[in-house]
């Protein structure tokens, strides 16, 4: 409390507006959040929402093209047309022999024998009949009845509405998916005008003329109403014509049973789809945030702590991109070690030719003695000249990688090296008395062995880059052979590995035990005690290792002995893949 009237008080003194204090949470209020939480929905990832929808789009179509039965709905009404027909052939034949009075001017339709006798044929069955003379005015209708009090027509009642609202609710859902679908538009309107005649039904008129009618009509409210006109004949003459009606409710309700079954198989498939689905995006879609937060956290965190999760035991997509993220976050992290390692190598070797070159200015500032400036100058030369040698090599390493990975490799003959390399050495070795390499007068020989049969051991490599190789294992040998010594180069291919073998061999005193790995590494150094100090650099042979690791070969070291054991020399072996024959 005191410190919040302390700042309140400072607030009015500085003229600022009082800071508003934070909201306090209640016991409810942290209850009603974390409850919210607890309900809210998962968010949908854009991945598992592709997947679904291509799953249910190409579902709901499938659905869509069943619940559109058009072939099922038109064999029905063949089969109601059919039945029809056959019921007003069996109404025409019974009103030819039974309501027909023949008098002199011929026979005659009585059409109150007629009503009723239609009256009696219909009552078994759910048709209307209606009954037309040979002038096309109608004669009886089963939906009319005529008594003593008047004329009482019938009507059809739609059928009854789906008790409850589940099963309410389940037919208007039906009905708005049945309104999607292509409906009667095909049919013409069926109307029925107050006063009927033939001239309205053009199968009554064909009936008329002695053959067999029959027409589908759209009534307005969504059904069908079916017709036949069947002439009524006795002894081949036309004496009206009988047209059986009927509606489309036992057909759209067959339909319907149908679409119900479809839409049950629909709504199972449905659901089977949904969760395979989710399962699907799931095995996908979590393990690959999963990868892509672990990749940011490595991003973002400043230690080693964050690994990336291991899915290679899914034998699948997922798990090789998480082996080559592991695996590029491992080379990542040895790259960062050996830069590191390079940056304190560098730092060390550097600073050795510094602090010679501090103590010696330092020197030659305080002494007065022409002589010994003249030798100090010398070491400061050396020292510069050391500086130069010790950067020019520093900087060639760090640009290896780089170059490497741009040059495009290109089939490289490892005998034509080997042989301009000898002529090379031949030609500067016997007028110096002593070259860069540390040779000294009677250099040594160079002995070149390669294959007899003309195989010119062709790798694919960058040429430049492997010229280097060999010639600083060249300069090697030399700088420990003993004057006269003979150098022997040789090449072959190891046909088994698929792989060209070049061997270098000196008569030195060979390579101390234990360091056949260590003259490999950056900056070290162990040279003949007759050199002068500091001519090396000490990266030679670890740039050599690093330009044949990037041609995807081998590097190694091992000492010559004779018959007893002892040391004769030293062997340096460069193994490299063979090039593909074009």
């Amino acid at each position: 409390m005191a410190s919040d009237t302390a700042i309140a008080t400072a607030d009015a003194e500085a003229g600022r507006p009082p800071a508003a204090s934070p909201p306090r949470r209640t016991a409810g209020g942290i209850a009603a959040a974390a409850l919210r939480r607890r309900l809210r929905w998962p968010r949908l990832s854009p991945l598992t929402g592709r997947i679904l929808a291509v799953n249910v789009l190409a579902l709901a179509l499938l659905g869509l093209g069943l619940l559109y039965v058009g072939r099922y709905e038109a064999s029905l009404i063949e089969t109601e047309l059919q039945a029809l027909k056959t019921q007003g052939e069996i109404f025409a034949a019974a009103l030819g022999e039974g309501a027909v009075l023949d008098s002199v001017e011929g026979e005659r339709l009585l059409p109150e024998l007629a009503r009723q006798m239609m009256r009696r044929l219909v009552e078994p069955t759910r048709t209307r009949a209606r009954l037309f003379d040979t002038d096309g005015q109608i004669v009886a209708d089963s939906r009319v009845l005529r008594g003593p009090g008047g004329v009482i027509q019938i009507r059809e009642l739609p059928p009854p509405r789906p008790r409850g609202w589940l099963a309410a609710t389940a037919d208007e859902i039906y009905d708005w998916i049945v309104s999607w679908l292509p409906r009667h538009s095909a049919w013409p309107l069926y109307k029925e005008p107050a006063v009927q005649s033939a001239a309205e039904y053009p199968e009554v008129g064909r009936a008329l003329r002695g053959d067999t009618g029959r027409a589908v009509r759209a009534e307005s409210g969504g059904g069908l109403v079916l017709s036949v006109a069947v002439p009524v004949q006795r002894y081949k003459q036309v004496l009206g014509a009988v047209m059986l009606s009927v509606g489309s409710n036992e057909i759209e309700e067959a339909v319907r049973a149908v679409r119900l079954d479809i839409l049950r198989v629909f709504l199972i498939a449905l659901a089977v789809t949904v969760l395979l689905s989710v399962y699907l995006a799931g095995t996908i879609a979590r393990p690959i945030r999963i990868l892509a937060a672990a990749a940011d956290r490595v991003r973002r965190g400043s230690g080693r702590q964050m690994a990336i999760p291991d899915f290679t035991r899914r034998r699948d997509e997922i798990g090789d991109l998480s082996g080559s993220l592991r695996d590029m976050t491992g080379a990542l992290w040895q790259r960062m070690d050996a830069i590191e390692r390079f940056a304190a190598d560098v730092a060390h070797e550097i600073k050795n030719p510094l602090s010679s070159l501090r103590s010696a200015v330092e020197t030659a500032a305080r002494i007065d003695d022409p002589a010994k400036q003249r030798r100090l100058l010398a070491i400061v030369l050396e020292d510069v000249q050391r500086l130069d040698r010790l950067i020019s090599d520093i900087s060639d390493a760090s640009r290896l990688d780089s170059e490497m990975s741009r040059i495009e490799p290109k089939p490289v003959s490892m005998a034509r090296m080997l042989r301009i390399l000898v002529e090379v050495h031949e030609a500067t070795a016997s007028g110096d008395d002593e070259d860069e390499d540390g040779g000294r007068g009677g250099a040594p020989l160079l002995s070149l062995g390669l294959p007899t049969d003309g195989d010119e051991l062709t790798v694919s490599g960058v040429e430049d880059r492997l010229v280097q190789v060999l010639r600083n294992l060249i300069a090697n040998a030399v700088s420990f052979s003993p004057p006269g010594g003979v150098i022997r180069l040789a090449a072959r291919r190891d046909a088994a590995a698929a792989a060209v073998v070049a061997t270098i061999e000196d008569e030195g005193p060979g390579i101390p035990d234990g360091k056949l790995e260590a003259i490999f590494d950056r900056f070290y150094t162990e040279r003949p005690s007759s050199e002068k100090f500091g001519t090396h650099s000490g990266l030679g042979l670890s740039i050599s290792k690093q330009i044949v690791e990037a041609h995807r070969g081998t590097i190694r070291a091992e000492n010559r002995r004779d018959a007893d054991g002892s040391v004769i020399g030293a062997r340096f072996v460069v193994r490299l893949p063979a090039a593909a024959a074009s």
